[in-house]
């Protein structure tokens, strides 16, 4: 049986009388090995953050709301902490969405290797209990729906960082598009980078640094707790993007041109200067020991670290102002995810339909 692609369904055609072998599997454009076929295994980085999402398994349901509650109808929050509070629930309600239409609608179809494909699927579902934990934040503080999941339309600073997005994805929804050629690979690159270099490991964790300050000082726990679940689940899916886009270049050499590098780079810098637009809309007066400029500095850092680890030069130079986020981050990976939970697991045979 020839191989073939076929652009209506993403799919191709395989050789179905040929061993499969590992060295056989390409991240894209495989034409030897059934995109089905998940052994023999030659990406193990795939597999394994697949296996760390498992490992994080939860939904917002089991985490408690009444502290919160209690906080937010009170008048011990100030409306400047108010602000900051919504502005991040209207970002990331969207954001979440947003990664969740980019990873079934534009990557999937063109990853073409089966255990990264096992990890963009866990993924896909990990974007959808986001989204599900929003609202139940905005249904336990009985938030207008309307004003936070339609700030993407009021609040320029969020529009500005989703219409970037957005942007990425539609490129790769263009009819005809293809990554058979350079200049598909480095269009298909570029919203990798887009979407796991940018959104999930910039733009999301400036939001990070803005509510666990809250849980920090023991204040809105129940979304903190959320928030920090949800960095668990974001930081597997940076190193998870960072090894396929690093994967991809590898096997693609002849598209990290010097050129294609400065352009991502350019739009590396565009995505620090819209998180900083985004911080001064949050962050008008400074509240928590926060303010814009900090957050300049902190996301010219994670940018810079973010750079080195897809093999670009750090352009910024700049300290770490909030290190406690990354102690936070070394808690996260030692605290025992059941400790906090409230709900009853039963194994499948006790349970009764």
């Amino acid at each position: 049986m020839s191989c073939c692609n076929s652009s209506e369904t993403g799919f191709q055609r395989y050789d179905l009388t040929k061993r499969i072998n590992a060295k056989d599997k390409r991240l894209i454009n495989c034409r030897t090995v059934d995109v089905n076929q998940l052994m023999p295994l030659k990406y193990k980085w795939a597999w394994e953050h697949y296996l760390n999402g498992c490992a994080n398994n939860w939904l917002p349901s089991e985490v408690p709301m009444q502290r919160d509650i209690e906080l937010w109808k009170s008048d011990k929050l100030s409306p400047d902490e108010r602000r900051v509070i919504m502005r991040n629930l209207g970002f990331f309600a969207t954001g979440e969405s947003l990664v969740g239409n980019n990873i079934v609608l534009a990557i999937f179809k063109h990853i073409t290797n089966p255990e990264a494909r096992q990890y963009l699927l866990r993924q896909a579902f990990e974007e959808a209990v986001h989204t599900h934990a929003f609202l139940y934040i905005v249904e336990s503080l009985a938030l207008d729906e309307r004003e936070v999941f339609n700030m993407y339309h009021e609040v320029n600073s969020i529009r500005n960082k989703d219409a970037f997005e957005m942007t990425l994805t539609e490129d790769i929804l263009r009819e005809g598009f293809t990554t058979e050629t350079e200049a598909g690979i480095q269009r298909f690159l570029k919203n990798l980078v887009g979407f796991y270099v940018i959104m999930e490991g910039i733009f999301f964790y400036s939001g990070f640094v803005m509510i666990l300050s809250f849980h920090r000082q023991n204040r809105m726990t129940g979304i903190g707790e959320q928030f920090q679940y949800i960095l668990r689940d974001e930081t597997i899916h940076l190193n998870f993007g960072i090894d396929l886009i690093n994967g991809i270049k590898e096997e693609n050499p002849t598209v990290w041109t010097p050129a294609f590098q400065e352009e991502l780079g350019e739009m590396i810098a565009q995505a620090v200067e819209l998180e900083y637009l985004y911080a001064q809309d949050c962050l008008p007066s400074g509240i928590l020991g926060l303010n814009a400029d900090l957050f300049r500095e902190y996301v010219q850092y994670i940018g810079d670290r973010r750079l080195e680890r897809i093999g670009l030069k750090a352009r910024y130079g700049s300290r770490n102002p909030f290190p406690w986020m990354s102690e936070t981050m070394d808690l996260l990976k030692e605290k025992n995810f059941f400790e906090t939970r409230v709900t009853e697991y039963q194994h499948g045979a006790l349970l009764q339909w």
